[in-house]
């Protein structure tokens, strides 16, 4: 009896074991899902672009666009203008056909009426690329400048001076995007018009706004810091939250969020401004475009088989680099480009499996197991390449690879090669390029998992305080995540310092902003200055904004503004999934605002 009742014991615990064994697959098999359903969120196309039309007024036939009124209820006429196959599968508004229609409807609804102070012509996000902009249209008996207050119940009052594109901001013609509107809210606005003389006129409306498009939260929280400098004038930019592709979000030093950028997918990465004034960026997973203060797509750059990923910046001149990954190759994220603003013509100009052939060769796609296994299983991720500067001073590009956490600079031409590499130089200890790398000239430790490698400006080094660098010299400002991990080799590891990040999450661990002077003449580099973050294994970048820092820390997902001794002024908490890939400010002068 008792050998029976052993054995049924043992058949419980098989099955009990077994059962477990089942669920412990089946879990896995479902967070796999989500995880690569989420990462491919990243790069999808907008498939619905959720426009709720107000009343229809007349169809521009020629155009193709027909013309709404009253989609908001407000106290002024508003009217929208809609492409008549808005709904159809694959439309998008980054096409310059489509907007070269919204911009002819457009100045035929300017030319029609005799718009004024109190009653302009108001567009409700005439070219689709924002959910909360108002473009306005009047003029003025004489030249004068337009400032704005925003009012909203709940929230700190809004005010701008308008960019008219007037000399020193006066003009007969008031024709802006009007930036603030609080979505979900009922807005009074009002206008204040002074001209040269000082004399002024005001005219006041109100506007209910939609909820933002995305769904996202409309304010976050904030939380003071030590340092009493006052925190800069601008709008923050929210790149890339995850579960929010698609959208950049502005917020204003409160936390209230501005303006909703609407994107045909992906994230915007960078701002570049042209000088003509126009805002390049990121607005889909193979597509750069141009756009003008109205939000107008002047110039759309499609990559064809490549996808973009982590970064474009300026490159020679006349021309834009951006980081790619070729969806024709093996690799990820290990290809650069360069696109002509000009011709639009895009030339692929460094393949770094082809520059670390030799490497390449040790490395193997991403496995299970690996640290990165969840969201990479099965990519041959051997780089990660996450942010890229120009130098033009010998015609070469500064990189930086997560995966090695080395900071790599390549020359550029025919046959690009690599001119130095700095970081632990144990990750190329017995290959053909540990020649290549630095010597660290000091006693501090390395940077691992660094994103947002900058090249800093004169300016900035005078403002720390730093010596001028010398013929040969530069500074490097580093986001140093200070997470390692290595998902890209067999029986290989670094070790690292017991205070360098080996968990996606961790406590009493940080992440620092670096400054590193690189000597090219004797071949070193030393760390300067540093300052400690709140930790971020992944993602993260740090913008200099002349006396101040902004500071965004994905995976805790933060960001913040310091001051230059790296005194926190204020902390801004967002929600997202996972991570938020960037977060920079700007004070859009000469855009959206007048250039004081």
């Amino acid at each position: 009896m008792k050998a029976h009742s052993t054995k049924k014991k043992r058949w419980i615990l098989c099955v009990v074991l077994a059962a477990l064994v089942v669920l412990a697959v089946a879990v896995y098999g479902i967070v796999r899902l989500v995880t690569h359903s989420f990462i491919q969120s990243e790069i999808q196309t907008r498939e619905s672009w959720e426009i709720d039309t107000g009343d229809l007024a007349e169809r521009e036939a020629a155009q193709q666009v027909t013309v709404y009124t009253d989609p908001v209820e407000a106290s002024i006429e508003i009217s929208q203008i809609i492409p008549d196959e808005y709904e159809d599968e694959g439309f998008t508004y980054y096409d310059e056909e489509v907007q070269d229609r919204l911009a002819s409807t457009l100045l035929q609804l300017t030319q029609e009426g005799n718009y004024t102070l109190e009653a302009p012509l108001a567009i409700l996000n005439p070219f689709g690329t924002g959910s909360n902009g108002l473009y306005l249209y009047f003029g003025t008996d004489n030249p004068t400048q337009v400032t704005y207050t925003v009012q909203a119940e709940g929230y700190p009052d809004y005010v701008a001076t308008a960019n008219n594109a007037g000399e020193d901001g006066y003009s007969r013609v008031q024709e802006f995007l009007l930036i603030g509107l609080v979505p979900g809210e009922e807005n009074t606005v009002t206008l204040q018009a002074v001209n040269r003389q000082g004399r002024e006129r005001t005219a006041t409306f109100t506007i209910a706004m939609p909820e933002p498009v995305s769904g996202y939260d409309v304010t976050l929280e904030t939380v003071d810091g030590d340092s009493s400098q006052a925190l800069s004038d601008g709008l923050y930019y929210a790149m890339g939250l995850g579960g929010q592709y698609g959208y950049t979000f502005f917020f204003d030093n409160d936390g209230v969020m501005r303006y909703e950028m609407v994107l045909e997918g992906y994230h915007s990465d960078r701002f570049l401004w042209d000088e003509d004034g126009s805002l390049i960026t990121c607005v889909g997973s193979n597509k750069v475009a141009r756009l003008n203060r109205f939000g107008q797509v002047t110039q759309v750059f499609d990559l064809g088989q490549y996808e973009l990923h982590h970064d474009i910046n300026w490159g020679p001149e006349g021309t834009i680099l951006a980081l790619a990954t070729d969806t024709q190759g093996e690799t990820v994220e290990d290809q650069v480009l360069q696109i002509d603003l000009e011709s639009g013509q895009v030339t692929h100009v460094v393949d770094f499996t082809q520059v670390f052939q030799s490497y390449v060769d040790i490395t193997r796609p991403v496995q299970a197991t690996d640290p990165f296994g969840l969201w990479s299983e099965g990519e041959w991720d051997w780089l990660h390449l996450n942010s890229i500067q120009y130098d033009e001073r010998d015609n070469s590009i500064i990189v930086s690879s997560r995966e090695t956490s080395t900071i790599i600079k390549c020359a550029l031409g025919e046959e690009p090669h690599i001119l130095w590499m700095a970081g632990n130089p144990d990750f190329w200890e017995d290959t053909e390029f540990s020649t290549y790398s630095l010597e660290a000239e000091g006693d501090f430790p390395y940077q691992y998992g660094q994103h947002d490698v900058e090249l800093m400006t004169t300016a900035e080094v005078d403002a720390l305080g730093f010596a001028q660098a010398e013929e040969g010299q530069l500074y490097l400002r580093v986001y140093d995540n200070n997470y390692y991990a290595m998902s890209s080799r067999d029986d290989f590891q670094v070790e690292v310092p017991e205070d360098v990040g080996t968990a996606n999450m961790e406590d009493g661990v940080n992440s620092h902003v670096y400054y590193y002077l690189v000597d090219e003449n004797a071949g070193t580099f030393t760390l300067v200055d540093t300052f400690d973050l709140p930790y971020s294994s992944l993602v993260s970048n740090a913008q200099w904004r002349g006396d101040s820092y902004t500071v965004n820390n994905g995976v805790h997902q933060c960001f913040e503004e310091y001051d230059l001794e790296g005194n926190l002024i204020r902390q801004y908490k967002y929600t997202c999934t996972a991570n938020g890939y960037r977060v920079m400010k700007d004070d859009f002068a000469g855009f959206w605002f007048l250039q004081l």
